[in-house]
């Protein structure tokens, strides 16, 4: 009895050998797109530091993770990195000193999070921002296997006494130096790894925020201010619209944190009114971006979560 995903799958491409062929035309593809996306050893300035230093309130220490987005690969100066931005954002809006330091390597894939956490030891951060996945997606790393290791290390955080926000993988389907038909492999690739890197965040007490459409429909409509030169990481501008939607989670994980510890030893019986499983939730997340996961600390197992909307302008 023939399978109906392994029929329909031989009805698509073809045979078994049609199928190898198939599968290393994708390579040839991932190849010739690495190359036409290029690499370069120039770093930017690194962006650890104290912003609003001059600010009441007490500092808070912000660890930034990850890989190039994480970077601000392209950049020329510190102050145009998405860590030197957050610190400055989150600054502003929680009105206290924020000493960033940054562990982020470029091409770095989820399995190398534990030794950039590593190289802080001591530290201590009150909050961490990890954006990872896209080298998961290129380096065909089993979404599985990427997620499950994202949900070790938000534990391992969360262990620690730190808030942790994650920014998950970017929708890479529109993304031009990807040809087709492997552009589709990648969206697909990617939107299924942001909704599983949700489930293991939430699940492991972190806030994960859908980063999907920040390289789809923006992107795309926008593409000449919003990628750099090499087409693939974002512009100056691009990575500003990025920690445009991680700055609020962050806040909101931070003022949460301050509620937990003034009203430790009260149960609430409060609600919250977009309550979901968190399957649901990272499934709407994937296809809206902006969008919070956050789970509902009074529900049993962990399996329920709150979904908190970007609103959108206009």
């Amino acid at each position: 009895m023939v399978r109906p995903r392994r029929a329909a799958t031989t009805a698509l491409i073809g045979s078994g050998a049609t199928i190898t062929g198939f599968y290393g035309f994708l390579i040839g593809e991932a190849v010739l797109a690495r190359r036409a996306i290029g690499t370069t050893d120039e770093r930017p300035p690194l962006p650890d530091g104290t912003y609003g230093d001059d600010l009441p309130g007490q500092t808070i220490r912000l660890l930034v993770i990850g890989d190039s987005a994480a970077v601000g690969y392209g950049m020329t100066t510190a102050e145009a990195t998405p860590s030197a931005m957050l610190g400055i954002g989150l600054a502003h809006v929680m009105d206290a000193p924020v000493e960033v330091r940054c562990r982020a390597v470029v091409g770095a894939q989820t399995s190398e999070l534990m030794q950039q956490i590593a190289e802080v030891d001591g530290w201590q951060p009150h909050v961490a921002v990890i954006v990872v996945g896209t080298n998961d997606v290129t380096h065909q790393v089993p979404p599985s296997t990427s997620a499950r290791q994202l949900g070790d290390v938000v534990r391992h955080l969360v262990a620690a006494d730190c808030e942790v926000v994650v920014g998950t993988t970017p929708d890479l389907g529109s993304v031009r130096p990807i040809m087709q038909p492997l552009r589709s492999v990648a969206r697909r690739w990617s939107r299924n790894l942001a909704r599983k890197q949700t489930v293991a965040v939430v699940g492991a007490g972190g806030r994960a925020v859908s980063l999907g459409d920040l390289l789809g429909n923006l992107f795309t409509e926008n593409r000449d201010i919003m990628f750099g030169l090499d087409r693939f990481h974002p512009s100056e501008t691009g990575y500003a619209n990025m920690v445009s939607v991680m700055v609020p989670a962050v806040a909101a994980s931070l003022r949460e944190r301050a509620r937990t510890l003034a009203y430790a030893g009260y149960a609430s019986t409060e609600r919250p009114r977009d309550l979901m499983s968190v399957r649901e939730a990272a499934a709407e997340a994937a296809e809206n971006a902006g969008t919070q996961v956050v789970q509902d600390g009074a529900a049993q197992g962990g399996r329920w979560a709150t979904v908190l909307r970007r609103r959108r302008a206009g």
